[in-house]
């Protein structure tokens, strides 16, 4: 089947971590795509108002925060799906805050708990703008699509957080010191679906890129999953191809080897 949509994650796939843009080689093939007329798309665990990297790049739509908030490039809502106001009580009344360091985002606006050097380490990984501090009980009977939470695989088990406090959400992993935190049954191939039947694009014409552990739901359901060359092996393993990585004109070499451009 032709492909008509291509989804890419931004952090490690469209924005190198070195450089902190878009390589110049990838903005051609964008381009290119679109004249095509092939519909791009963004599928990221940013919230909207932490997409600061694109430059001028035009998008048909995003897929943000893992997939619970989607809508076209004009703002038209497609998909939302927030965390349940009993989860973020639990974790309010849990004393886990203490512990750890949270950010709760609603899409637009986010707050983080404290900052430690964790927090700072992801900051300064994919530049991000220093989020506002606030106490936890701020978050009490407000709806948020995602959290990030700053611990490790091991802390994450040892606390029992999936299990004890945040019973309905689910953790979507790309990076050892934290987690996104989104509504268990969400991912980024919940924003693929919701996108490909708001643009009456069929899955099998579909495409992806993506390098992270949040990626690999999405790579394994498009029709195509290309994982990039600087993605860890469990990504790899799910992609359909494997090309070089984001700083070796990955995207371009794998839309070639496709003959897309």
């Amino acid at each position: 089947m032709k492909t008509k949509a291509i989804f890419f994650d931004i952090d490690g796939t469209l924005v190198s971590f070195k450089t902190h843009r878009i390589p110049d080689s990838t903005i051609e093939a964008l381009t290119i795509l679109r004249k095509k007329g092939i519909k791009l798309f963004i599928a990221t665990g940013r919230s909207w108002g932490l997409i600061n990297n694109l430059g001028n790049v035009k998008f048909d739509g995003f897929i943000t925060v893992n997939g619970c908030s989607c809508f076209t490039s004009d703002f038209t809502p497609i998909y939302n799906s927030s965390i349940p106001h009993e989860d973020i009580d639990r974790l309010i009344d849990s004393g886990l805050t203490e512990e750890f360091s949270f950010t709760f985002t609603d899409g637009d606006d986010e707050f983080v708990t404290r900052i430690n050097e964790r927090v700072q380490a992801i900051s300064d990984l994919i530049e991000l703008p220093n989020a506002r501090v606030a106490p936890v009980t701020d978050a009490r009977g407000k709806d948020f699509y995602q959290l990030m939470g700053y611990f490790t695989k091991e802390e994450e088990q040892r606390f029992n957080i999936f299990e004890n406090i945040l019973t309905h959400c689910t953790p979507m992993r790309w990076h050892p010191l934290f987690t996104d935190i989104i509504t268990t049954g969400n991912s980024k191939q919940t924003g693929v679906d919701k996108v490909l039947d708001y643009f009456h694009i069929d899955l099998s014409e579909s495409m992806s890129f993506g390098d992270g552990g949040n990626d690999i739901p999405m790579l394994q359901h498009t029709a195509i999953g290309i994982a990039m060359g600087n993605s860890k092996d469990e990504v790899k393993t799910a992609a359909d191809y494997v090309t070089t990585s984001i700083d070796d004109d990955g995207i371009v070499n794998a839309l070639k080897h496709f003959k897309l451009i």
